[in-house]
C-alpha cells in the first residue's frame, strides 16, 4: 500500500487528536481513530487493486513487450491511466501527479470529503462546525503530517545510499533497511507510530 498501515493509523489518531473537541466530538478517541483509519485504508485499497489488475494484464503480454521493445513502465502507466479515467478513480500517488508527497492534493481532498461524510453518518461522532470547515482543517492536518513523512522517507533513503555497497531499491534488504531507518527518523521527530 502507498502508505504503511502504521502510518495510516498514526495519521488517523492525529486527526482525532487535533480535531477534538473544537471541530468534532467523540465518546472514544481510539474507536474514532480506527474508524477514520478504515475509511483511508479502504479508499487506498481501490488504487492498489487497480495496480494489481494492471500487473495481471501485463503479465499476459510479457513476451510481446520484450519482442517489440516496449517498456513495462510505459505500458503500465498507459493502461493504468486508461483505467483511472474509465473508473473515475482519483489518483492516490502524489508523485505520479507532480506532488512531492506520497498522496496527491486531489486524493487528500477526496479522503477528507469521505471521512467527514462518514463521521456525519456515525453515531460515534458529532461534527461541531460546518462540514466543509471541518474538512478543510482535516486537509491541513493531513498535509502537515505527509510533509513530515516525506522528510522522514527522504532521510531514510539517504541513509540507505550511504551503505558501503549499493543496495537496490525494491530488494528485501532495501525494504528492511528502509523500514528500520524510517522508524528511527520518525522517533527523532518525536513520532511514535504505536501511540
Amino acid at each position: 500500500m502507498l502508505l504503511a498501515r502504521e502510518f495510516i493509523d498514526y495519521v488517523s489518531r492525529q486527526i482525532v487528536k487535533k480535531l477534538t473537541p473544537q471541530w468534532i466530538e467523540t465518546t472514544d478517541p481510539t474507536v474514532a481513530a480506527a474508524y477514520i483509519s478504515n475509511v483511508i485504508e479502504e479508499d487506498l485499497a481501490i488504487e492498489e487493486s487497480l495496480n494489481e489488475e494492471v500487473r495481471e494484464m501485463l503479465s499476459q503480454y510479457t513476451e510481446y513487450m520484450r519482442r517489440e521493445g516496449v517498456s513495462y513502465q510505459d505500458m503500465f502507466r498507459k493502461i493504468k491511466n486508461t483505467l483511472v479515467t474509465q473508473r473515475k478513480v482519483i489518483r492516490a500517488a502524489g508523485r505520479d501527479s507532480g506532488d512531492h508527497m506520497k498522496l496527491s492534493r486531489d486524493k487528500i481532498n477526496d479522503l477528507s470529503h469521505k471521512i467527514v461524510a462518514e463521521l456525519r453518518k456515525s453515531r460515534d461522532f458529532r461534527v461541531k462546525k460546518q462540514p466543509n470547515d471541518v474538512r478543510l482543517e482535516m486537509v491541513k492536518v493531513v498535509t502537515d503530517l505527509l510533509a513530515t513523512e516525506d522528510k522522514v522517507d527522504r532521510a531514510a533513503r539517504a541513509k540507505i545510499r550511504t551503505q558501503k555497497r549499493e543496495i537496490g531499491e525494491g530488494t528485501e534488504e532495501w525494504e528492511l533497511l528502509h523500514k528500520r531507518y524510517y522508524a528511527e527518523e520518525l522517533k527523532k521527530l518525536g513520532i511514535d507510530m504505536a501511540g
